[in-house]
């Protein structure tokens, strides 16, 4: 039986390139192994897909009974409802461990890298496995991508290493032109104000309370017009209602390397605070580009208090 290799729910390149990668890596290490998806590519994905002529990972909403291995994840909030009656076989991610459990013995390797392909390149290394010029092309694109062009606090120097060595094997000459085409793709904004909050989107239990945190990284926020904004902002007060304590948007500038917090919440004065900004129309928070490391710890620790 092959193994299904999946990223978590609202997959971003990250969690898409990575299941692609990985399952080349089991393969490749004789475990039988598919790539599958909790969704369908977002604008960016595809753009990264179509330029390297790869087909999009069959989409999947039941895991059960199956061996499953976990890439950019390892939270019960971001699996399959039924994970729990598939088998764990391993985990590659970048973010902190999650609440996953395993009857069995499983294979792990998480890194504090700035992306899952970064260590996917270091398991390929491990045991030899060779890269495919399409596959290496887009893993240097999730990797820009979840650096954000080596912007985000998030990257490593490993990351740097892995695109550079990835780019020769897909014959990239100018990585950089190739993240602001990505970035453009990335910045489409043509979708429903739902579709545009879950394009990136994730829950997260902190101090019991269920907390959904959404990015959308756009190459200048002057393209999110008053109308859109407060389309997002209503569609936030429906996403919280949804059985949230909080529903956050981080809207992030690539450019100008910060982002803007919109949020419906029974405590905004917490996030906020936690988050180092102030209530009002306009809530900047400089510099902040990273989910993962720059706005779920903070908050993190703020619910446990």
């Amino acid at each position: 039986m092959s193994a299904l290799v999946l990223g978590h729910k609202n997959p971003d390149t990250d969690s898409i390139v990575a299941a692609l990668a990985y399952a080349h890596v089991l393969n490749a290490r004789g475990i039988e192994a598919t790539a599958v998806a909790q969704g369908e590519a977002a604008p960016e994905t595809q753009f990264v897909l179509n330029k390297f002529n790869l087909k999009a990972p069959s989409v999947v909403n039941s895991v059960a009974g199956k061996d499953v291995y976990l890439v950019d994840y390892s939270d019960l909030a971001q699996a399959p409802e039924d994970f729990m009656d598939a088998k764990l076989l391993g985990i590659v991610d970048h973010h902190k461990l999650g609440d996953v459990t395993s009857d069995s013995p499983l294979e792990c390797w998480i890194q504090p890298y700035g992306c899952s392909n970064t260590v996917i390149k270091m398991v390929a290394d491990f045991y030899n496995v060779s890269i495919p010029a399409d596959l290496a092309g887009a893993m240097v694109c999730a990797i820009l991508s979840d650096t954000v062009l080596f912007k985000s606090p998030t990257c490593t120097e490993y990351d740097k290493k892995a695109v550079e060595e990835l780019s020769k094997i897909a014959g990239i000459n100018d990585v950089e032109a190739l993240g602001m085409e990505m970035f453009k793709a990335k910045s489409n904004l043509d979708a429903s104000a739902r579709d545009l909050i879950f394009r990136d989107f994730k829950d997260f239990d902190m101090g019991g309370k269920k907390i959904g945190i959404g990015q959308l990284e756009l190459i200048s926020l002057s393209m999110v017009t008053p109308e859109l904004k407060a389309s997002l902002i209503a569609e936030l007060n429906a996403v919280k209602a949804e059985g949230r304590h909080s529903a956050v948007l981080v809207l992030t500038d690539i450019m100008k390397e910060g982002s803007e917090l919109l949020l419906s919440s029974d405590d905004e004065n917490t996030i906020i605070n936690a988050l180092g900004t102030k209530k009002a129309d306009v809530m900047w928070m400089p510099g902040v580009m990273s989910r993962k490391k720059q706005v779920v710890p903070p908050l993190q620790a703020a619910f446990k208090a």
